[in-house]
């Protein structure tokens, strides 16, 4: 859920509060400006204050920003500052640089412009604001209720998970600076329910060796990296001139990190090297990582988290390669109703999905430590998500009772910077449980809404639509369900049992001009009868389960007005549960 939070270093806490006030905002003044030609200025901080607010404009120009401290480089980032138009504000924070006389931004403009005043006419040098607070309070329609989204900025995939002592850590790709992908860094956000979080910062930035891509993170329960006994060590992608691997350690539960002195412990030649997900395998008394290399994985062994051995490659002619490889996985499951395990390889890939950009796929098979062996044919490619919007799956190191819960991206590369909100950008998939199971002589991975969310449920069921709710609709046959509002805005879902498949429209959904590749008819094959679907309705989404598991499907909708009217063609029955925070 989307708590209101305003962001206050001095405590180092999120404190509820609604707004900022007036009193703790300084305008800048342009005085403190040096103009040195047409794209090239300094700005010179000259007061002490928590935070620097920055003028974001969208569609402006990029801003290459050097923080400067005492003549020495510090930071850097990329801003899109204000020409003409206000969008929004971001937030730099000073704190780090507090007593400092001589702080300044060096500030590059890209694009170009005459030197008579056209940059000194920008709205954002007038507009900046000194404050000692930063006002998060929620200012969008479409901000999930009970999904995780960042407080603030872009979002992309979901990075480092793990569970440790009540907890989950969710880190994710995080753009402090904007609404559109940039300045790669770890946010963080904790929850203990999986429907209530909190954004905890940015614990890993990026430093000489590049931006912070995406990766993972584990529980050393016995200190074999040397860190100690119960650190945990993310290892990922340091995205500078090239894609090499770093790892960092922290010894506070993931709150902060402490970078690896001799990083990068893993370099390659290939453009595309990205995206490590370690964990330890009990069957060989070891660490595994499995990294995408362009379209195939690299599987490596390491005892230490620090020295790894390639010890073998998988995929170059297996299932879709329609785009990039990324942000793989890689786990042990038992199958259900058997006593037999086998193997689950996870191969995010960009673009190829089944309806164009983003998706999920994955392979079974068995995993000796050393190689993994897919039982299917090359041909064969199995899907997670059947919907467009699901993507970067990766599940949580360490999570309890032999769990292994999931979250996605919740959105599509086509049109991931478009859609209609800029406080924050995308939000993650409600947490699902993995298994496996067998139908018709094949072996698929079963995607059931993790048991927190049905703890979430009221007591009672209602029957009347929400913006943010559970609906669950039991089935004796093929029906239609239609989800509307009185804008003639809808969302057609649609079970076809002799098909054996089950459809979502989202074409007539809401908002849709963003992008030409928005609209949509998602189908997902249906593995057996479909007696009850359970679907969760969240402002901006709606996600599409099974509920034995069998078949899933996510998608973004953006109705100009909530949902409230339910149509039922068919046999089926539905009953609603409400969830707030």
């Amino acid at each position: 859920m989307y708590n209101k939070t305003i962001l206050h270093t001095a405590a180092s806490l999120l404190l509820l509060v609604a707004t900022v006030p007036a009193t703790a905002q300084q305008k800048v003044e342009v005085k403190n400006m040096n103009f040195l030609s047409s794209n090239h200025c300094i700005y010179r901080i000259s007061k002490s204050s928590n935070y620097l607010l920055l003028p974001v404009q969208e569609k402006a120009e990029m801003c290459n920003v050097k923080v400067v401290d005492n003549n020495n480089q510090v930071k850097t980032l990329n801003v899109r500052l204000a020409a003409n138009h206000i969008d929004y504000y971001v937030p730099l924070d000073l704190n780090p640089y507090s007593g400092s006389k001589g702080l300044a931004l060096d500030i590059h403009v890209n694009g170009t412009y005459r030197n008579d005043g056209d940059l000194s006419g920008f709205t954002c040098w007038k507009n900046m604001q000194l404050a000692d607070s930063f006002d998060t309070t929620n200012r969008e329609q479409y901000r999930p209720i009970y999904h995780h989204t960042p407080t603030w900025g872009w979002m992309n995939d979901p990075n480092g998970m793990f569970y440790k002592d009540g907890v989950w850590h969710l880190y994710f790709q995080h753009n402090p600076y904007g609404s559109q992908w940039e300045n790669m860094t770890w946010g963080h956000s904790t929850s203990t329910d999986l429907v209530n979080w909190t954004f905890e910062g940015d614990p890993i930035e990026s430093d000489v060796w590049g931006t912070v891509f995406s990766g993972s993170a584990v529980v050393d329960h016995d200190g074999t990296a040397g860190f100690g006994k119960g650190a945990v060590v993310a290892m990922y992608t340091s995205a500078g001139e090239n894609q090499t691997q770093s790892i960092a350690y922290s010894n506070d539960n993931g709150k902060t990190f402490t970078k690896y002195a001799a990083n990068p412990v893993l370099t390659s030649n290939t453009p595309d090297f990205r995206d490590p997900h370690v964990f330890w395998n009990e069957d060989i008394k070891r660490w595994n990582m499995i990294l995408a290399e362009g379209q195939h994985m690299n599987i490596y062994s390491s005892a230490d988290l620090k020295d790894w051995k390639l010890e073998s490659q998988f995929g170059a002619e297996y299932g879709n390669h329609g785009g990039v490889w990324e942000c793989p996985d890689l786990m042990k499951m038992k199958v259900r109703g058997t006593d037999e395990y086998k193997w689950m390889l996870i191969c995010n890939i960009n673009p190829g999905g089944p309806f164009g950009g983003s998706a999920t796929q994955y392979f079974v098979g068995q995993f000796d430590g050393h190689k993994f062996t897919c039982e299917s044919a090359p041909e064969v490619t199995k899907w997670m998500d059947y919907g467009k919007d699901h993507y970067a799956t990766v599940t949580f190191d360490n999570a309890p009772d032999g769990r292994h819960v999931a979250m996605a991206w919740m959105s599509n590369w086509q049109y991931a910077n478009l859609v209609p909100t800029m406080q924050y950008r995308s939000a993650n998939s409600v947490p699902r449980d993995l298994d496996l199971y067998e139908y018709e002589g094949q072996t698929y991975c079963g995607v059931t809404p993790s048991p927190e969310l049905a703890a979430a449920r009221p007591k009672k069921a209602v029957k009347t639509l929400s913006e943010a709710c559970e609906m669950v609709v039991t089935l004796k046959g093929g029906a239609t369900i239609t989800l509307s509002n009185d804008k003639g805005e809808q969302v057609v879902l649609t079970y076809d049992e002799k098909s054996r498949t089950f459809a979502m429209d989202r074409t007539k959904s809401g908002l849709k001009d963003f992008s030409d590749e928005f609209a949509a008819l998602t189908v997902a094959p249906v593995h057996g009868k479909l007696s009850q679907l359970r679907l969760f309705i969240d402002r901006c989404s709606i996600e599409a389960f099974a509920s034995d598991g069998t078949m899933a499907m996510s998608n973004l909708v953006f109705p100009t007005k909530p949902y409230n009217r339910v149509t039922v063609k068919g046999k089926a029955k539905y009953v609603v549960y409400n969830l707030k925070k």
